[in-house]
């Protein structure tokens, strides 16, 4: 009796520390782990919907809990949880093929045991009701949707398992983090070979998908073909450059084809069979050309070519028009990449994160998946060389792979010829006369590229045939569907919209004479989030028709941010760039919620006594005077809820040495007045409760994630914590504003 007596109050303990009952035998033993695991994953569903660990949105909750469950070998109800997961993570089944390996893992076991059959007879039946049963759209996105990492998900949980050495229990978070990379490993481990042979025999029966080199330019290109069976006419085609070889190859080919498109894919140079250097960027506008042209004279094709993709393959399809080939009738760049303009340098401040990715593109023939998602090594890389005060261009040494491409795109801070001989510039677009339609979001890490296109544009083509859609997307919604959730708040259902859907029905009205999209009323779309409204307008100019100017001023000294001062003042901000163990500030905007800030000033406004709609771009000009000669701008715009809470509306980020022309250098003259104005910000729509704040929050950039400008004047790539001299010394003037544009109804 006493035995059992300290058996449950060490079971008390431990539920009271947040700790579950996990012998240290089961690490090594893999038939203990087996008998082990669903009863911990039955211990921790109960602390799922607990204050301490319930996730912020019911997205994320129904994620755990149906992973949780199928752990637990619960397969119904596992079943049920991850259909609600999908409902509310899309609308209109557009993420039916979500997990859906994990679903077919558990609909196989569920049959095994319904029917006493071999756990492959089991998977070959559910596999094959699915696909059958699933919308024909969903199908290009099961071998993107299939393809787990064994090996990686086999890693992490290996890792998990040796942190639990010597250990009798284990914390919520990493009994959680155990249960889930359990379950990836057991289930692709178990399905992968036989479910991807299983879809290749299905696909076939559907497709006919064709791959074959291509001399162009003197290089090898390869290229993917793919048409439904049943198509045996000439098609228009659909053209994808993709420089992400591999899966999605055939995910384009194929989503074309179901749109009855013939698809065609062509990876860069250096891709998949291609032996040639790869150099993101530079050899677009020469190769797609070619391309396109042989595209048009294929006996599948009825002479029409258009073009469609995200983010570097947004940014291809305006290589592609810096010559625009008879053939190409239309284009529609998602989320693009403006080369020069937002990437690799943004508003000319270069960004770590583009030595991540030219190692993902040019490690292998396809692309470096692992090592690009290795978050904690390249959180470590950056911070190395954050703290050790080197050069930005001894980044990739730091990383232990140096890159002709990192330190060649380095030698161009300025937008000069290397960046605009890439995609149209000035004049080459008034001789772009093709249809053409935009799709980025407020969220889009590409924003500012994408609307730099459109907006060059119509500047220089006054009968530019161009439409816009933005609305509350982020990189990857805007060129595939609107999520239920963004940055963990919901959107409206309005903007809920298949990109997708958009994109083909643009297709279908320009290459084959079909109805103009119904979103499509005027030249620019935008969704006005917390209104559930689209508003159509002629011009980005006409997204707002007033604006509002928020003065750089504290509140105890006006009755409102938003009144021009009467007496001139600064406020004085240091920031000693030695100092490389700041530690991060946190403003609190209530009890609930509270924003990092590094190397900010904080102005507040004061509670918005009505709504205001904020549509469009922040302008405005910092009058500011500055010890040294140059420095890096970094601002932020909140909106502090009625209910405490904080959400980004917009930011800002620029070298001021270029925020009057990003092609020129002019250094600032130390300890005089100057004018930075504010250009190239993030557009957003959004509806401002009543009850609200503004807070914006204005500083020097100075992090880990962008090159540091120490304010010599010299190249800032070839900069060290050694020209720092003094600390640098900001008075951001009270006659500074940020002009934030407001749509009145």
């Amino acid at each position: 009796m006493k035995f059992k007596i300290l058996l449950a109050l060490i079971f008390v303990n431990l539920l009271q520390a947040q700790k579950f009952y996990f012998p240290k035998t089961t690490v090594n033993d893999s038939v203990i782990l087996e008998k082990q695991i669903p009863g911990l994953a039955q211990q921790i569903i109960p602390q799922l919907q607990s204050a301490k660990y319930k996730p912020e949105n019911t997205v994320d909750l129904m994620d755990n809990l149906f992973r949780l469950q199928m752990v637990a070998q619960d397969y119904k109800n596992s079943l049920t949880s991850l259909s609600e997961n999908r409902n509310l993570f899309a609308d209109n089944n557009m993420g039916g093929y979500r997990f859906i390996g994990l679903e077919l893992y558990a609909l196989a076991k569920m049959e095994q045991k319904e029917t006493n059959s071999s756990f492959p007879n089991a998977l070959q039946k559910v596999f094959n009701q699915k696909y059958e049963s699933l919308p024909e759209k969903l199908i290009p996105r099961l071998g993107l949707a299939l393809d787990g990492d064994v090996n990686a998900s086999r890693k992490l949980l290996k890792s998990l398992l040796d942190k639990q050495k010597d250990k009798d229990s284990i914390d919520y978070r990493t009994a959680l983090a155990l249960c889930k990379s359990y379950l990836n490993y057991k289930t692709y481990s178990n399905i992968k070979p036989q479910v991807m042979q299983l879809l290749a025999s299905r696909d076939k029966e559907k497709f006919i998908t064709e791959t074959q080199d291509l001399k162009i330019n003197g290089n090898t290109l390869t290229i993917t073909i793919v048409r439904k069976k049943e198509n045996t006419s000439p098609l228009p085609v659909i053209l994808t450059n993709n420089i992400y070889a591999g899966p999605f190859d055939e995910f384009f080919g194929k989503r074309a084809a179901t749109y009855n498109y013939v698809g065609a894919v062509v990876n860069t140079r250096g891709k998949r069979n291609s032996n040639d250097v790869n150099n993101p960027f530079e050899h677009e506008s020469k190769d797609i050309y070619e391309v396109i042209d042989w595209v048009s004279k294929q006996p599948w094709c009825n002479g029409k070519v258009g073009m469609i993709g995200g983010s570097y393959l947004g940014f291809s399809q305006w290589a592609a028009v810096k010559k625009v080939h008879p053939a190409l009738k239309t284009i529609v760049p998602q989320v693009a990449v403006g080369i020069g303009i937002d990437y690799p340098a943004q508003n000319n401040i270069f960004m770590s994160y583009m030595l991540q990715w030219i190692q993902y593109v040019t490690n292998n023939k396809f692309t470096d998946e692992a090592d690009f998602a290795n978050a904690v090594k390249w959180d470590s890389i950056y911070t190395k060389w954050y703290k050790s005060g080197k050069s930005f261009r001894s980044l990739d040494k730091i990383s232990g792979k140096p890159s002709k491409i990192f330190q060649r795109w380095l030698d161009h801070p300025g937008y000069d010829e290397f960046w605009q001989k890439m995609v149209p510039y000035k004049e080459d677009f008034s001789k772009i006369n093709i249809p053409i339609l935009t799709t980025t979001g407020y969220y889009d890490d590409d924003q500012i590229g994408a609307l730099y296109y459109f907006k060059q544009h119509h500047l220089y083509n006054k009968n530019a045939d161009h439409y816009l859609v933005i609305g509350p997307y982020n990189h990857g919604g805007a060129q595939s569907f609107g999520f239920t959730y963004v940055n963990g708040n919901p959107i409206d259902p309005v903007a809920r919209i298949s990109i997708d859907d958009l994109a083909f029905s643009w297709f279908d009205y320009i290459l084959k004479e079909g109805k103009k999209p119904e979103i499509l009323k005027n030249r620019i779309n935008f969704q006005v989030m917390n209104t559930n409204t689209w508003k159509h307008v002629a011009d980005l100019d006409k997204m707002h028709n007033s604006s509002l100017k928020f003065y750089l001023q504290e509140k105890k000294n006006t009755s409102s941010v938003f009144n021009k001062p009467q007496t001139k003042s600064f406020t004085t901000q240091i920031v000693d760039f030695k100092n490389r163990d700041q530690k991060d500030i946190y403003y609190k905007v209530s009890k609930k919620d509270s924003i990092k800030m590094t190397n900010p000033v904080a102005f507040e406004s004061e509670v918005l006594d009505k709504d205001m709609i904020i549509s469009g771009n922040l302008s405005g000009v910092f009058n500011v005077s500055i010890n040294k000669k140059d420095f890096d701008t970094d601002t932020y715009l909140y909106q502090i809820q009625p209910d405490g809470k904080s959400s980004l509306l917009s930011t800002h980020i620029v070298r001021a040495s270029y925020a009057k022309d990003n092609e020129k250098r002019q250094l600032l003259e130390p300890n005089k007045m100057e004018q930075i104005p504010i250009n190239n910000s993030y557009v957003m729509s959004k509806k401002i409760e009543k009850g609200s704040k503004l807070l914006l929050l204005v500083g020097v950039n100075k992090n880990p994630n962008w090159q540091i400008n120490y304010g010599t004047g010299k190249d800032v790539s070839d900069e060290t914590i050694k020209d720092s001299g003094e600390p640098l010394e900001v008075k951001w003037y009270n006659d500074s504003y940020v002009e934030l544009p407001v749509y009145n109804d």
